[in-house]
């Protein structure tokens, strides 16, 4: 289960809490302007723009699990599973397959209003990336610095959602969390006025009470509304550093320690890495479960006119 933001400052940041039982060896990638795609129904394209997030690199392929292109447009791709329904290739469609929405979108379109207009006619394929590597349900977190969406594949089609609390976490779908939302508008970050009766007097005995009711939980619903309301009532500095640092406590509200999600044969559900990219300036900041101390990569001081992906393992 994953939890993805968008958050403002003097620059737009957008990352994600990555978390799962298991490493998949991931690490950050870039992928310059040159690197050839190869889309399994929709051609070649061999100039676009470049991206960088974290993800894995099969048969010189990056498959991404958020990232982020030169122009500033970001995505993360989040678990979505029993409600994600892809489909074969149709005629008349763009056949995009799920693991190539992330490069699609991201080496072609620079807003939210490109991208919109790219999904207008758009199939989530049923593909496989390789008989190792089967489909995984997803749904997807997209922004620039003004505007965010939600995308699912579902069994009614294609959905595209926007998104005010800029944030995403698993299941249900979407439209379903933002109405949750109502049974939480009684949340506050003043303290509590006394509704319950005016024959009683009742008093705020400790900070931080007009959060009671919050939820505590690890589920994803649980996860979304915490989430949104850390994220929505954050205060922050505009500075690089209090920005990036403010980001990665909003983060923090929600991540996995292990030993609170068991999945049995001693299996934990953590929080394997979380990130924050500076979109605005394509620097990628992340910590892993084991390292705190804060890794950055910057896109620009890399050749971004290169034809091969750049790598760099995570130092967890």
């Amino acid at each position: 289960m994953c939890t993805a933001v968008s958050y403002r400052t003097k620059d737009h940041y957008f990352g994600r809490n990555l978390d799962l039982e298991m490493s998949y060896g991931e690490r950050v990638i870039i992928t310059p302007r040159k690197y050839e795609f190869r889309f399994l129904y929709e051609g070649t394209v061999s100039e676009h723009y470049a991206i960088i997030g974290m993800g894995i690199v099969k048969n010189d392929y990056p498959l991404y699990f958020d990232a982020t292109n030169e122009a500033g447009l970001s995505i993360a791709g989040l678990n979505f599973p029993d409600n994600a329904i892809y489909y074969p290739n149709k005629q008349g469609f763009v056949n995009i397959a799920s693991y190539e929405l992330i490069p699609w979108i991201l080496s072609k379109c620079k807003n939210i209003f490109e991208v919109k207009e790219a999904l207008n006619n758009i199939n989530i394929t049923e593909d496989s990336f390789s008989k190792e590597l089967l489909t995984s349900p997803l749904h997807w977190m997209i922004s620039d610095s003004d505007e965010s969406i939600v995308v699912e594949s579902v069994k009614e089609g294609l959905k595209v959602y926007d998104n005010p609390v800029k944030v995403l976490t698993n299941n249900p779908p979407f439209d379903y969390q933002m109405f949750n939302l109502n049974n939480y508008m009684n949340l506050s970050i003043n303290s509590m006025v006394n509704n319950f009766s005016g024959e009683l007097k009742l008093d705020n005995y400790s900070r931080g009470m007009g959060g009671i009711g919050m939820p505590g939980d690890l589920s994803s619903m649980s996860r979304f509304v915490r989430a949104a309301f850390t994220r929505m009532n954050s205060v922050c500095e505009a500075c690089e550093s209090e920005s990036v640092s403010q980001f990665f406590h909003i983060l923090g509200s929600v991540e996995q320690q292990r030993g609170l999600v068991y999945l049995g044969d001693g299996n934990y559900e953590i929080t394997r890495y979380s990130s924050c990219c500076n979109a605005n300036r394509g620097i990628y900041y992340y910590t892993t479960y084991e390292n705190r101390n804060i890794t950055s990569v910057d896109m620009h001081k890399e050749n971004l006119d290169s034809e091969k992906i750049i790598k760099f393992p995570a130092i967890i």
